[in-house]
Formats: structure tokens, C-alpha cells, sequence
């Protein structure tokens, strides 16, 4: 398993419970939810043209945490 950086972060509630449904839907922790959209948009930022809606890749099952 790959190890992971753990840091403090500040954010505001009302994202913060945005973020907390989204992740619910997508059974997945806060966290885990956090770092899928980091990975995306890092991934387009990477690669321009592969930025469209529907080129949208799933993560590895090894990667998505168990909601707790």
C-alpha cells in the first residue's frame, strides 16, 4: 500500500458539508472524496484534452476509503 501525507486543512463549513454529501453519494470518506477531486483535476490540468465530462476515468478500488 502506497503511504500517504497527512496535513492539516482549514475549510469552511458549508463546503465542508457540501463535501460530506457529495462523498456520501459516492460512497466515500470526506477525505477519500478530497482526494479524488484533487486527482482528477490534477490529471486535467496534465492533460488538456482529456479535461471533457465523459473522459472521466474511475480511481483504482484500492484507493477509495471505507465511509466512516
Amino acid at each position: 500500500m502506497k503511504s500517504r501525507k497527512a496535513f492539516a486543512l482549514r475549510i469552511d463549513p458549508d463546503l465542508y458539508a457540501a463535501l460530506e454529501s457529495w462523498a456520501q453519494q459516492e460512497f466515500r470518506s470526506v477525505n477519500g472524496q478530497i482526494e479524488f477531486i484533487l486527482r482528477e483535476a490534477v490529471r486535467r490540468r496534465r492533460s488538456p484534452r482529456d479535461a471533457a465530462p465523459t473522459a472521466l476515468s474511475p480511481e483504482p478500488a484500492d484507493d477509495r476509503e471505507q465511509a466512516s
